[in-house]
């Protein structure tokens, strides 16, 4: 039953502890104007309006948060998701020169996946990859300099690494392989010539001058430019500690993807080629043969030994 000045009454009811209805805090507890009962339960009985109080319980209605003052939070949750994603997932990288081409070209941007390489995963034969400059490979050439905006930009991976000295190959050997070339000819891997048409810039030949055959190490990788005329990969840098190649540990991870300029979107797909089971078969037969002279020693030691025995008996 309402009470008060609209109870019909001339005065409110009286009942112990205080007069029900007496506004005793001084702020309206309703949104009606009608007392509310102990309890904090409606006048009719029903249920007060919660969507109506704050936290606090003081009833007044909650204002929203300013814009101005939600931005800045925003700005730093995108900041860290940039940041952990450049970190952990992707980053994006410019192509500076005409190495690659054509199937990369110059102002090019890839996105390199960094996300397999923490699970285990290790540079595969075709793919395209950047890497960190093993040592020597870009002496002597200039880096941009970027301004502080940049920088930054850079650093939480909203733009490509502009100072960095990192490079971009695709991975032609890796470790137990065995790569050679002769001036003129095809590059030979585990003993097969690879036809290397699909991704080769037009004109270009597998190799201008002869190399190897080379024995790549253990976690390390061999690799060139598509545009062999004009790329100083793997090839040119044999004085080098590494003899050219490069460690697995230098690996940013694999370019994925042409991201821009929207015009030359695609993927990086590893070559069929490399998908020649002889090039597996030809690396374990390397293995295979050495257990086989290994074993074979002994018994040929102990023939010589025997036959020497024999003639000095005689």
């Amino acid at each position: 039953m309402a009470v008060g000045a609209r109870s019909g009454h001339d005065e409110p009811d009286k009942r112990a502890g205080g007069a029900f209805g007496d506004d005793t805090t001084g702020d309206d507890v309703t949104d009606d104007g009608q007392a509310q009962p102990p309890g904090g339960g409606a006048p009719d009985g029903g249920t007060p309006d919660d969507g109506d109080e704050t936290a606090d319980g003081s009833g007044r209605p909650r204002k929203p948060r300013s814009f101005w003052k939600e931005l800045p939070l925003l700005v730093g949750i995108a900041l860290v998701l940039a940041l952990l994603i450049k970190t952990f997932l992707v980053q994006a990288f410019s192509i500076p020169s005409e190495s690659m081409m054509n199937t990369l070209q110059r102002g090019d941007r890839v996105l390199v996946d960094k996300l397999t390489p923490w699970f285990g995963s290790e540079p595969e034969r075709g793919e395209v990859v950047v890497f960190h400059d093993p040592g020597g490979w870009l002496e002597g050439q200039e880096t941009p300099t970027p301004n502080v905006v940049q920088k930054f930009l850079s650093f939480i991976g909203l733009m490509p690494s502009a100072e960095e000295k990192d490079l971009i190959k695709r991975v032609i050997a890796v470790g137990g392989d065995t790569v050679s070339c002769k001036e003129g000819g095809k590059v030979v891997l585990n003993g097969v010539p690879l036809d290397e048409t699909s991704y080769l810039y037009p004109g270009s030949v597998p190799c201008q001058d002869s190399f190897g055959p080379i024995k790549v190490p253990e976690n390390r990788i061999w690799v060139m430019g598509d545009n062999r005329q004009n790329s100083l990969d793997s090839r040119f840098h044999q004085q080098l500690p590494g003899g050219g190649t490069v460690s697995n540990d230098e690996v940013v991870g694999r370019a994925v993807v042409i991201a821009w300029p929207v015009t030359r979107w695609a993927t990086l797909p590893v070559p069929d080629i490399f998908d020649n089971p002889a090039l597996n078969k030809a690396l374990s037969a390397a293995p295979l043969g050495a257990a086989g002279l290994a074993g074979a020693l002994p018994l040929v030691l102990w023939r010589r030994k025997k036959a020497a025995a024999r003639h000095t008996a005689e």
